[in-house]
């Protein structure tokens, strides 16, 4: 796993439609459910992978935005530097968007809060967490926050195909933390 970056997000309750008993919110890196902060992209400071090398910039941007962070939950990630690409049923290499400077600062102190699956059609920003967005948690155990405890199980649902539901791929594995 490599150093992705930042994002402050409101997270939210479980949808009353995701109908999973033990989800107690969602921590999905998509922006589906749970929003990121703002529209951050037209700001451009974000790194190759569309997510932040510090948490200072995005309080920079939050605050010419004028938007409070208080009731925002602060992640940092990290990703599997192999995206399962379905159709040919591999792992091929990624990186970030050269475009952009990454530089991501390493926190201190995080907490491991679990794996979530998202797809890249566009291979830009994060599309959809079907873990979430597509109910796959619906069949496939994930803890309480929507997301999978083991990097393992994440890459053999990827493999097995069971993650591929109307989202099109390619796929990328992101370690999830909270600060």
């Amino acid at each position: 796993m490599i150093s992705a970056g930042y994002m402050y997000k409101k997270v939210e309750s479980t949808p009353d439609w995701l109908e999973v008993e033990n989800v107690v919110d969602i921590y999905s890196v998509s922006n589906c459910i749970s929003k990121d902060f703002c529209n951050y992209i037209n700001f451009w400071k974000h790194n190759g992978f569309w997510l932040f090398d510090n948490m200072e910039l995005i309080e920079t941007v939050a605050s010419e935005k004028g938007i409070s962070l208080s009731k925002m939950t602060p992640f940092y990630y990290r990703i599997y530097p192999f995206q399962w690409v379905g159709p040919e049923r591999k792992w091929e290499q990624f990186e970030p968007e050269s475009s952009f400077s990454t530089n991501v600062i390493d926190p201190v102190d995080t907490k491991l809060e679990g794996f979530d699956l998202v797809s890249y059609n566009a291979q830009t920003s994060a599309e959809c967490s079907p873990l979430s967005c597509n109910s796959l948690a619906q069949t496939i155990p994930v803890n309480k926050h929507c997301l999978l405890d083991i990097f393992e199980t994440a890459k053999s649902t990827l493999e097995s195909g069971d993650a591929i539901i109307g989202e099109p791929g390619p796929y990328r594995i992101f370690e999830v933390h909270t600060l």
